[in-house]
């Protein structure tokens, strides 16, 4: 495999969430944002906003949201829109219609703006020296945050960023085998014999980090709760998104 600088930190990314009590610079806000903004763009229509939240009664009401205490106590916390009430202003401005906006298609497509833009800042953040988590407990409970941050219709908060100075050194987490996501030409279906070794490195993993939870292997994660029948806020999602005014078609 070839080896650099910037693959060295993506293939060694580690999630932090123990962050020091000291906020980023105006320079390195900055910088990160300016490599958010110049990220990947279907079609070029640029269809994501960032809310950097520094109002503390904000930062604990996300933190409430998301059932994390780390969420918004130190370091520097962003939140990643998709955004086309920006692109719907504009087309009402030049006395357009709102054309495709409210198609789920072009909100896939602002997703994928959002999403890569995250990925890039945390990319980014991790070349400074810096540590990240990506907060997809934002959403936990969607009416609630859209209420927080004061958000428009036709907009929709898809993930969180908080980027800080770490305060913990945690283990590499172990990923899939190569084979298991890789495949040529074709999918490939998985055998779950073929992850039994997988499954030991992964135990190990929770063992070593946290002697005092409940030990799960990677098949045991996917067949419990998480992806279960269990119902949470979260399967407000879909009737959000349509109140917002999104993926209507």
């Amino acid at each position: 495999m070839i080896k650099n600088t910037m693959i060295d930190n993506q293939v060694t990314h580690k999630t932090i969430r123990a962050f020091k009590n000291q906020n980023l610079t105006k320079e390195q806000v900055v910088t990160l944002v300016e490599v958010a903004r110049h990220t990947s763009s279907s079609m070029f229509m640029q269809q994501f906003s960032i809310i950097h939240l520094t109002d503390e009664k904000k930062r604990m009401y996300v933190r409430n949201i998301s059932g994390q205490n780390y969420v918004g106590a130190n370091g520097d916390l962003f939140i990643f829109i998709v955004d086309l009430h920006r692109n719907q202003s504009i087309r009402r401005q030049l006395g357009e219609d709102d054309g495709r906006l409210h198609k789920t298609d072009i909100f896939l497509q602002g997703v994928e703006d959002t999403v890569l833009a995250v990925q890039n800042m945390v990319n980014a953040a991790e070349s400074m020296g810096l540590g990240a988590v990506i907060l997809g407990s934002i959403n936990n409970k969607p009416k609630e945050l859209l209420d927080v941050l004061g958000l428009p219709k036709m907009t929709f908060p898809i993930l969180g960023l908080q980027v800080g100075v770490a305060d913990q050194m945690p283990q590499l987490k172990p990923r899939l085998p190569l084979d298991a996501i890789f495949f040529e030409n074709e999918y490939q279906e998985i055998n779950i014999g073929d992850l039994e070794e997988y499954d030991k490195v992964v135990q190990t993993y929770y063992d070593l980090r946290d002697s005092n939870r409940r030990i799960d292997s990677f098949t045991k994660q996917v067949s419990s709760k998480k992806l279960g029948t269990k119902e949470t806020k979260r399967d407000e999602l879909l009737k959000t998104l349509h109140d917002q005014e999104l993926c209507l078609e």
